[in-house]
């Protein structure tokens, strides 16, 4: 978690937030098979990545932000992931959750929470329940305590960032079955624990374990809207999953890059080929070649759709917003696919010697597959097809 009394943090144009994005990128990758190999989690890059200025680029200008379009907020993360993603996904959270009190906050909460991030604090989440999001026994809930006040209970996993962050924004439902709401609570509040438990295959330094809440006292000012997102227009979703496409892409790009030098420096050619190089065996060429065009598609489908959202916010309106989650689903379903399959073709193509458990390159096909199944890509193809076969627009909800 960051100091509570870090001083104030530089405020970033585009050319030097991205600039520090790919700095920061390369300082990260140095580390990254190692802090995955030993399960180290990143708490230093974490601060360094918070004192760079990167966590609040998305602050509005009428705050003192930066309030940086889409595009280069998803740029900043594909270079960031493609040093490592784990680092990348941390802040995912974050930034939905700037976004949410740029939705939905009152003027008072606005100023206090992006007043914060421009102290350098750092948000988290605790969203999902582990099981069945039906059950209504399951249910985190807010219940009255007294003129506005209330005590929030429940258990949330999936809770990626949290353990990193000085606030932990809880969705929540008002009341067991009322609307769901967002609770701002501090990470050292009584009543809250944060539980390193996470053991996936893949993005195993995000830390993105469990949150149990028990009986947290939360006042009126500390609670926003949030079902109230999704009754007009808008691109909250689209701008969560276009950044989840920005770490796929960069974990392409790293497992690409990576794969490349092994092929350079330690490959060597099948006797066939007929050559000296394992660079220049054809078969290995074209391998790379495919890899290439596959992913320079999907980062072109990615850089359209933050293109797009950005277009969407500029003029609010039904047709914008759907264009912009039918780009953004494109992109991600786009980047889903060709993460695993470049993480996992990079192996034909090195050869056997890549496959040493020393090098970890498989790190990079564990953190695709984990993290392209945070939601299902098949229902961004199914929202393209009926869109391209009837007109229909894609749903309004946090996942588009």
């Amino acid at each position: 978690m960051s100091d509570p009394s870090c001083s104030e943090i530089p405020v970033l144009d585009a050319p030097v937030a991205l600039a520090a994005a790919a700095s920061l990128a390369g300082e990260f990758a140095a580390g990254a098979a190692e802090r995955d190999a030993r399960r180290s989690l990143p708490y230093a890059e974490i601060d360094r990545l918070a004192a760079s200025g990167l966590l609040a680029i998305t602050v509005p200008a009428a705050h003192g932000g930066a309030d940086l379009p889409t595009a280069v907020v998803a740029e900043v993360f594909r270079r960031i992931a493609s040093g490592d993603p784990n680092i990348a996904q941390i802040p995912h959270s974050h930034f939905v959750y700037v976004n949410q009190l740029r939705w939905q906050g009152n003027p008072d909460q606005q100023a206090r929470l992006f007043a914060e991030v421009l102290a350098g604090r750092r948000f988290g989440n605790a969203q999902t329940e582990f099981g069945t999001r039906h059950v209504r026994d399951h249910r985190t809930a807010l219940t009255p305590d007294g003129a506005g006040r209330w005590r929030l209970n429940g258990t949330k996993f999936y809770c990626t960032g949290a353990l990193f962050a000085d606030w932990i924004p809880v969705l929540t439902h008002l009341g067991v079955d009322g609307p769901m709401h967002v609770a701002w609570v501090r990470r050292e509040a009584e009543g809250v624990e944060v539980v390193d438990d996470w053991d996936g295959i893949g993005q195993r330094t995000t830390a993105s374990g469990t949150v149990r809440l028990r009986n947290v006292a939360v006042t009126d000012e500390w609670i926003t809207p949030y079902a109230a997102t999704f009754e007009g227009p808008q691109t909250y979703g689209a701008f969560a999953q276009v950044l989840h496409a920005a770490i796929d892409a960069g974990i392409a790009r790293a497992a690409l890059e990576e794969a490349a030098e092994f092929v350079r420096t330690k490959s060597r050619p099948y006797p066939d080929a007929g050559v000296e190089r394992a660079g220049d065996d054809p078969l290995t060429v074209h391998a790379f070649g495919e890899m290439e065009l596959a992913l320079r598609g999907a980062e072109a489908l990615l850089a359209h759709a933050a293109s797009a959202v950005d277009a969407a916010n500029a003029d609010l309106n039904e047709d914008s917003t759907a264009e912009a989650s039918l780009a953004v689903a494109a992109a991600r379903a786009s980047t889903a696919q060709v993460s695993v399959h470049v993480a996992s073709r990079i192996f034909e193509a090195a050869g056997t010697r890549s496959a040493l458990a020393g090098l970890n390159l498989d790190r990079h096909w564990r953190n695709a597959r984990i993290h392209t199944l945070h939601d299902p890509a098949a229902w961004k193809v199914q929202h393209l097809g009926r869109w391209a076969l009837d007109g229909a627009p894609p749903p309004r909800h946090g996942q588009l």
